[in-house]
């Protein structure tokens, strides 16, 4: 018997998406990849902000922020401070199956949208609201964005140097809030399938954050220790080295011997294996140090594709530090398939990212690229019960 397809898992769920920026469309964004249909709602004539992001040539309204995020969605413009706008949302909301905000807290409960609100018309709803702080405490009126939700956690003292401080890297508050919302509503989900009713699920930056360092925690609570920014990488045993040829490497032994064996057998440098502050792996993390300043002009004597071919050939651990444009050349990326040509009817072909996730062996199938402002407006109205006409007068008057 041939396996049913399981590409689109979530196919015929209806998510209605008031999303902006990262953390809410990003959840949008991997329940859609799983086969939701999500469907964006946006302001008329603006849309989310992240549309007018971004860097270099992109088309207005299209800027790549703001495609990262939206893939396999549809656009829906409605202005929900109208009361005509806010009757069009409620009417989809009784044909959905989960609403996603991302908005401050109060924001949907002044406009009459809240979860309170909309589960007496639809007792199924999964409502799911993201923020930076709680709606009850003492930082609910503040604005947050990503960084906000690094610093209130702690997770940014662990990779801000004090010497020089900036932010660098991704944003992580965001997606890590993005994805535990997304976890919480597939929970909701399947326990409405056992008790036939909806729940209302929230998330905010700061729990999300802590939510990925419970290690640090743990040190300070049960062990009275405040890990350092090295911690980790002492404890791991990981490292960045820059090579002869000016090209990063990096290198993570763990705790497993072999690998250390491993290392010290590529280097060839039997004399760092025979120190006595380098002999045992306690040894090694309390003298990290001391082994990265050994260890470093080691690697800078020779080229990264030495270093590399050597530590392969002794099962170490490591891989050579890849650009984003390298990244994506790297043969293990290009064997996983995780890019390809999407086309969208008015702005062109674009390079999109699938989702991560394979089930049996499948990712999704029939992806969209992401939607222009208000692109499916029309098709959702007439799918929601309205006539032609109405449509026509509430566009006239900016409602849609």
């Amino acid at each position: 018997m041939m396996r049913p397809s399981t590409a689109n898992p979530l196919k015929g769920i209806r998510v209605l998406e008031l999303g902006q920026f990262i953390a809410g469309p990003y959840a949008g964004l991997q329940l859609a990849d799983l086969g939701a249909q999500v469907i964006k709602i946006e302001r008329p004539g603006q849309g989310d902000p992240f549309r007018a992001f971004g860097l270099g040539s992109q088309a207005a309204g299209y800027s790549h922020n703001f495609c990262a995020f939206n893939r396999n969605k549809l656009s829906l413009t409605i202005d929900l401070a109208d009361a005509r706008g806010s009757e069009v949302f409620r009417r989809a909301v009784s044909r959905s199956d989960v609403v996603l905000e991302n908005f401050r807290p109060a924001v949907m409960k002044r406009l009459g949208l809240d979860y309170e609100s909309l589960r007496e018309s639809n007792p199924r709803l999964v409502y799911c609201s993201l923020a930076g702080f709680s709606e009850d405490g003492p930082y609910r009126d503040r604005p947050a964005y990503d960084a906000v939700g690094q610093a209130v956690s702690g997770l940014l003292s662990l990779m801000v140097d004090e010497a020089d401080p900036r932010i660098l890297g991704p944003t992580l508050s965001d997606q890590v809030t993005g994805m535990q919302a997304c976890a919480g509503v597939l929970a909701a989900l399947y326990e409405r399938e056992r008790s036939g009713t909806g729940s209302r699920v929230a998330i905010t930056m700061v729990e999300a954050t802590l939510s990925i360092i419970p290690d640090f925690f743990t040190a300070y609570t049960e062990a009275g220790v405040v890990l350092s920014q090295e911690s980790r990488s002492a404890v791991s045993l990981s490292f960045s080295f820059l090579c002869g040829d000016g090209k990063l490497l990096a290198v993570h032994v763990s705790s497993t011997e072999k690998f250390w064996q491993g290392l010290v057998a590529a280097i060839e440098r039997p004399d760092i294996a025979a120190d006595p502050r380098f002999s045992t792996r306690l040894n090694r993390i309390r003298n990290y140090e001391a082994l990265l300043q050994a260890l470093r002009p080691i690697f800078a004597a020779m080229p990264r594709t030495h270093w590399a071919a050597r530590l392969s050939e002794h099962d170490v651990p490591s891989a050579v530090v890849n650009s984003i444009p390298e990244a994506m050349q790297d043969p293990e990326v290009l064997h996983l398939g995780m890019f390809h040509e999407l086309a969208h009817a008015h702005y062109g072909k674009m390079t999109a990212m699938r989702r991560a996730v394979r089930i049996n062996g499948e990712r999704e199938s029939e992806p969209l690229p992401p939607p222009a402002l208000g692109e499916h407006t029309d098709s959702l109205l007439l799918e929601f019960g309205y006539a032609p006409d109405a449509i026509g007068e509430m566009r006239e008057a900016g409602v849609v």
